[in-house]
């Protein structure tokens, strides 16, 4: 449409020009003619131009925009995973540190329980092993108590004997001379242990 209406001008406007131009010589203007068909051409190459090469440069230009858009976004979201990932990343760090230290905290625990456990059966066997040791003392001690009284009475019964120069056949008096010649052993200090009497002040 717009190039029928540059043409409709150029033939109307060419018979004037050609009449103002033989009229007329200007050696500085170009002949109306020249500039007639030099404007056509201009707007033709200029309508040739805004309907087919512009629009195709306005769509080249809006392709490049938005990939140029979207790489930017791409950017701008690849930027924000990567501080979400170091955020998250920082986060499993931190719960990591932090089971580890429980975790050490939990063993340092059990062991002092273990320690501790240990250490009061340790002490418990070692009571036992002690009241043990002491309950068979005082056994051996009373065996040999026992066994001490019984050697001594049958050495003072036989000594009462050699000094009465007679059996002693009663039982219960025997009995009575061994104890209190064991009494008397019991009684004096160490190594001033007197002689039992002897006589009949001995035998009661």
């Amino acid at each position: 449409m717009t190039l029928e209406i540059a043409l409709n001008a150029a033939n109307a406007v060419l018979p004037a020009a050609s009449e103002g131009g033989e009229e007329s010589g200007n050696m500085l203007l170009p002949e109306t003619s020249d500039l007639v068909w030099g404007t056509v051409a201009f707007l033709i190459i200029a309508v040739v131009l805004l309907r087919y090469a512009l629009p195709r440069f306005t769509k080249v230009l809006d392709e490049r925009t938005r990939r140029i858009e979207e790489g930017l976004e791409l950017a701008d979201k690849a930027k924000e995973d990567q501080s979400n990932a170091e955020l998250k990343a920082a986060r499993l760090v931190e719960d990591a540190r932090r089971d580890a230290a429980k975790i050490r905290e939990d063993a340092q625990v059990q062991a002092q329980e273990i320690v501790a456990a240990a250490r009061e059966a340790a002490q418990g066997e070692a009571g036992k092993a002690l009241d043990a040791a002491e309950r068979q003392i005082q056994a051996d001690k009373q065996a040999a108590q026992i066994s001490l009284r019984t050697d001594v009475g049958l050495l003072a019964s036989s000594l009462a004997e050699k000094i009465v120069g007679e059996q002693l056949k009663d039982t219960e008096l025997s009995a009575r001379v061994i104890d209190r010649f064991l009494d008397d052993l019991e009684a004096a200090p160490s190594g001033e242990q007197g002689v039992a009497p002897t006589g009949e002040g001995a035998v009661r």
